[in-house]
């Protein structure tokens, strides 16, 4: 599952990553602490044209047969090994992939029924990376349309295992165009589905405050103690 992240990279930083105009983006802030509902920047292909744009949409799926809003609350998420089949999913998967940015992501390790522990999850360079997403368009009855995306996960990797037993498809830059490439709806990437490169990652315990959405500024990417990776490294 990835259920909150942070994107703590500039508006420049993230046009020049992604190939998008800066002129054109529109505007938004840095996050350190995305939660289910909100409404993030998604980068997906330009309509009408072969460039990419980023779109402000709601971290949550609604197919266009949804009928109510509150159907995005468990669609925060699509497992990898499901996506080409269930309903939610599968039209968005052949035709409306999408990349949602981020610096790193939490997840929380449980210690036991009462006890869990947040890490944050980032690469070593310390780069911007994308999540492999679908997004939707929806209508409802009433109001204004809705664009709305989902975040895929796959099978844990050698860093997230000891954390969780799912982790986000974490795309390489290089595989970017691949997955925004809508060229053929019946043969959708399904390749690109996979953990990413446990050695280009690193992983480190940070505070609880992160567990409260209403906490968003830097400090919550703080490392409490040394990084996994450091642990490992001194054992």
């Amino acid at each position: 599952m990835c259920g909150r992240f942070a994107r703590k990279s500039t508006q420049q930083v993230l046009a020049d990553w992604f190939g998008v105009e800066l002129e054109d983006m529109p505007w938004f802030a840095p996050s350190y602490n995305v939660a289910p509902q909100s409404v993030q920047p998604v980068v997906r292909l330009s309509r009408g044209s072969v460039g990419r744009e980023i779109a402000l949409m709601r971290w949550g799926l609604l197919p266009f047969w949804a009928k109510d809003a509150k159907f995005g609350y468990s669609t925060i998420n699509a497992r990898a090994e499901e996506v080409a089949e269930k309903p939610a999913y599968r039209e968005a998967f052949k035709k409306r992939r999408c990349l949602a940015p981020a610096d790193a992501f939490y997840e929380w390790q449980r210690i036991d029924s009462k006890t869990k522990h947040p890490f944050a999850i980032a690469l070593k360079t310390r780069n911007p990376y994308a999540f492999a997403g679908l997004w939707e368009h929806w209508q409802p009855k009433d109001g204004a349309a809705l664009e709305t995306f989902t975040i895929l996960t796959t099978d844990p990797n050698a860093i997230m295992e000891p954390i969780h037993n799912r982790m986000p498809v974490i795309l390489e830059p290089h595989d970017y165009s691949r997955w925004l490439d809508l060229g053929d709806p019946a043969r959708p990437p399904v390749d690109l589905l996979r953990p990413f490169p446990a050695e280009e990652m690193v992983a480190w315990p940070v505070g609880d405050r992160v567990g409260n959405v209403r906490n968003n500024d830097v400090q919550l990417l703080e490392a409490l103690s040394p990084t996994l990776d450091e642990q490992s490294q001194m054992g």
